[in-house]
Order: C-alpha cells, then structure tokens, then sequence
C-alpha cells in the first residue's frame, strides 16, 4: 500500500523500543493499532457513502431521463398525424346475411279489422292481516 518493507517495519520497531522502553511498548503498539483501526473503518464508511451517493445520483439520473423519454414518446403518439383516414362504415348486414331459403310468394290473406288485444286486469293484491282492512 506505502511501499513499506519488512525491513522497514523492523527498524520502526527498534526506534520505537529505544524511544519508549520496554515497560511503554505494548500500550502504545496497542493504542496505535485501535487508532488505525479506526481510521480504516471511518475511511471505509465514508467510500461506502460516497459510493452509495454516486449510485443513488447514477440512478435518479437514469430515471428522470427515462421519465423525460417516455413524456417525450406520448407527446410524438399525441401530435403525430393520424396516418389512416377513417373509412366509410357499409352496412354490413345486407351483403354478409344471405338468405338461407328462397322467399316463395305467400298466399295473399284477407285482412280482417283486428280489434285491440284486452288488457289484463291486475288481480288484487292478498291483504295483509297486520295492516288495517281496506275500503271497499
């Protein structure tokens, strides 16, 4: 990552072992290892919310311009000529039914006057022993 060798490590430690002493040592190799763990981990939140930003930018670009894409088609379906004219509607009903016998000339029947047929007489309903009885 630094470029850093082993031999490099081991005279780091030496320094340090001649700076501190042998009784200091261990809690500053111990101090020194939870900074940089924490110095990782905040580096990598920090990548993974830069890398969840972009991603969330990426993706609210693509959908706007798919949104502006499809506003766009519905305004061309809109304003775009009609490319066929409207037929003019034959009755279908003449030329597609054909008759299935021959029509054969009927016997002229005598008309007679008809009179109108009797309208049917609504019975009376069944009365209804819990109302009050009726006027005749």
């Amino acid at each position: 990552m630094f470029g850093i060798s082993f031999s490099e490590l081991l005279l780091v430690g030496l320094v340090a072992l001649l700076v501190l002493g042998p009784e200091r040592l261990p809690g500053a190799a111990r101090t020194a290892g939870l900074w940089i763990g924490r110095l990782k981990r905040s580096f990598n939140a920090i990548k993974q919310e830069v890398e969840r930003e972009i991603g969330a930018d990426e993706i609210r670009r693509q959908l706007h311009n798919e949104h502006i894409l499809s506003l766009e088609q519905e305004a061309r379906k809109i304003l775009s000529p009609v490319q066929e004219p409207a037929k003019p509607v034959e009755p279908v009903a003449e030329h597609s039914i054909a008759p299935a016998v021959e029509p054969t000339p009927a016997a002229p029947t005598p008309t007679a006057p008809t009179e109108p047929a009797p309208t049917p007489v609504a019975s009376p309903a069944p009365h209804d022993p819990t109302l009050p009885p009726r006027a005749p």
